[in-house]
């Protein structure tokens, strides 16, 4: 490493750790902060924000950035330090692009607004939330028009958590993968071999789901020497470097299975990032690369492996431990319950089958909300006349409808797409992890996840965020991202199950 990077690395790892703070911040004020800290927290947050920004796109960093850039002419342009000083030359780009006023204004908005959903959301009413919504939408077009865009004003908000994919390359998923969806839905609700969900509802303590779900978490392979889970309004996973990842879960006490595959899910994010290089460690490559691969790796946790048959095996056994009624289930009718296909309100809680559909609504309103198609006073309205069309439903209250979600109150809007890319990519993986270990599976029944953990850590984990998103796809996997597995997926899984 020649001085020239060794310098552009200590400064740039100097604001990283305090951008770590502020993520610390973020992570305290969905967790533990009193609620009348809100207006503070939003101040300290816009101020931290500002300062970064500042540093980040100072004279400074761009005449390091530039001595950087001469040195790195000369060496391999996949070397670490090659792709440190691109990384660092794209995020200069975008970063330059935005006023530091602008990402005060835009940090204090987000912090404040997720303060006004949680209110809403306790209180049932859009209305509350509404003014939030619209100026942080307002603040989220201006940020599309500062980056700049050609073909869709949605391309220049999805690079930023999916670099490289356009707005026509999520119209072309979703066209994709619609018709599949919606022929096996309809294939499932024709079935005469239905599924019975019961032993996953009931009277579930709290106390003892939580035990269960660190049990299970820890088996997994999460180090909780440098991690946590605690308790959210929303499932989220937090990090402020590899070796403090925060995960938090929600708990219904009535709903065995929410709980128990939020942690799962979150678990996935988690894993990943403390998978994170030791050498990249403090530097912009460190890290997941993407949301899309991100959520690969949550979905994979989640459903490839926390919902397959042999994992049902495994752990039931536990979690009937822990829950002495359901003596009277087994293994297999615990697996069917929890892979029920029913059409439901709440994202997080839908099955595989419905859930791109539940992103499709998502993607479609934001892009209504961005191009002004869509007034923000009709968002209720509009959310429940989709959902009718798409999964047969209709919320009844403005929680279980355009209120559930925390992501537009946070400003993460562009988002979305990444959970159905996310969900195509943990197929290709899975598909290309079984290629080397055609009996992983018979591994779950015995609770041994570590040849799944090491295989990520090898193929995923060790990139950082070296690499674009394709690129990590195509080097795990040796092709770009196909839908064919996870379309295959699903039809096998549920084909089974449904005796279709």
């Amino acid at each position: 490493m020649s001085d020239n990077i060794q310098q552009l690395r200590d400064y740039s790892t100097r604001l990283i750790r305090m951008g770590e703070s502020v993520s610390l911040l973020f992570w305290d004020q969905q967790t533990y902060m009193p609620t009348g800290a809100a207006n503070v927290r939003a101040e300290q947050i816009a101020v931290m924000s500002e300062f970064i920004h500042k540093q980040r796109t100072s004279d400074e960093a761009h005449k390091l950035l530039v001595n950087a850039e001469a040195d790195a002419k000369s060496f391999d342009p996949d070397s670490d330090d090659a792709r440190l000083v691109a990384q660092t030359r794209r995020h200069y780009d975008l970063m330059t692009k935005l006023p530091s006023e602008f990402v005060a204004e835009l940090s204090r908005q987000q912090a404040l607004g997720h303060e006004v959903w949680v209110q809403a959301r306790k209180e049932n009413s859009f209305a509350k939330f509404a003014p939030t919504l619209e100026r942080i939408f307002d603040l989220t077009r201006q940020k599309s028009e500062y980056y700049g865009y050609k073909d869709h004003i949605y391309t220049a908000l999805l690079d930023e958590y999916e670099t490289g994919t356009t707005y026509t390359d999520v119209v072309n998923v979703f066209s994709e993968m619609k018709p599949y969806a919606v022929a096996l839905a309809h294939a499932i609700a024709a079935s005469t071999n239905p599924v019975d969900s019961s032993p996953i509802i009931g009277e579930f303590d709290i106390p003892t789901q939580r035990a269960l779900t660190l049990k299970v978490v820890k088996q997994l392979g999460f180090d909780f020497n440098r991690g946590r889970q605690d308790e959210a309004a929303h499932p989220f996973c937090s990090n402020a470097s590899r070796d403090d990842v925060r995960l938090t879960t929600r708990f219904d006490r009535t709903y065995l299975q929410q709980a128990l595959y939020a942690s799962l899910h979150e678990a996935g994010h988690g894993m990943y990032e403390q998978g994170s290089p030791e050498r990249l460690e403090g530097t912009i490559l460190a890290g997941g690369t993407s949301l899309g691969v991100h959520e690969s790796q949550s979905r994979l946790w989640e459903n490839l492996v926390g919902r397959s048959r042999s994992f049902s095996k495994w752990v039931f056994p536990i979690v009937k431990d822990h829950f002495p009624q359901l003596k009277n289930t087994d293994a297999e009718g615990f697996y069917r319950a929890v892979n029920k296909v029913e059409p439901s309100f709440i994202r997080v809680e839908a099955d595989e089958v419905t859930y791109n559909l539940h992103i499709l609504l998502r993607f479609e309103m934001e892009c209504e909300l961005l191009t002004g198609k869509l007034a923000f006073k009709d968002v209720p309205e509009a959310w429940n006349a989709k959902m009718t069309e798409y999964l047969g439903i209709t919320p009844s209250t403005d929680s279980e409808g355009c209120l559930q979600d925390v992501h537009w109150s946070e400003g993460l809007i562009g988002y979305f797409p990444t959970y159905t890319l996310g969900n195509l990519i943990s197929a290709q993986l899975f598909h290309a992890l079984r290629r080397e270990h055609p009996n992983i599976e018979a591994d779950f029944e015995t609770g041994d996840f570590a040849p799944v953990l090491s295989w990520l850590r090898e193929n995923v984990h060790s990139h950082g965020a070296k690499f674009l998103p394709h690129e990590v796809v195509l080097k795990a996997t040796g092709e770009p991202l196909n839908s064919k597995y996870y379309v295959d997926y699903l039809n096998t899984k549920f084909g089974d199950i449904y005796a279709l």
